[in-house]
């Protein structure tokens, strides 16, 4: 009975040692996928600007988050908007002082130029997803949602 014992153990044993059959992802799919999910790409006809957006978690943030579309006005995003760039672009220039993983590339960003509401509204609530993120501040003004 012992004998039997050890035996349908060690049976059980080497029937579960078995490569699975279903196919994991490599890390660079994961990754791939990950950054094609939070990929936001803002466009408009009326216009030929568009903006770019790849940052983890930033597309459920703006659909549950952030404030809807028509709470901030036009001009106000604008000024915000014409301020954090200005500064984040003083930052991606200063790598030795602010983290070049953080700040990567300069937005091209005109005051002058309408850009119309959907790219500004975009543009206002990522730098504050960033800051409430990242626990940086790109002006005086707090980041609040």
């Amino acid at each position: 009975m012992r004998a039997f014992i050890i035996l349908l153990i060690a049976t059980i044993a080497f029937t579960n040692c078995k490569t699975p059959d279903t196919y994991t992802k490599s890390t660079d799919e994961r990754q791939e996928s990950l950054t094609a999910n939070d990929t936001v790409v803002i466009g408009s006809d009326e216009n030929t600007y568009e903006i770019i957006i790849i940052d983890a978690g930033f597309t459920g943030w703006l659909a549950s988050i952030a404030r809807p579309e028509g709470y901030y006005s036009q001009s106000f995003m604008e000024t915000r908007n014409n301020l954090f760039v200005t500064e984040w672009n003083n930052r991606v220039r200063q790598p030795q002082r602010f983290d070049p993983n953080l700040y990567q590339m300069t937005i091209d960003y005109n005051r002058y130029e309408d850009y119309g509401y959907e790219i500004n509204y975009k543009l206002y609530n990522y730098f504050i997803f960033f800051q409430l993120t990242y626990k940086q501040r790109l002006s005086a003004f707090i980041p609040r949602i």
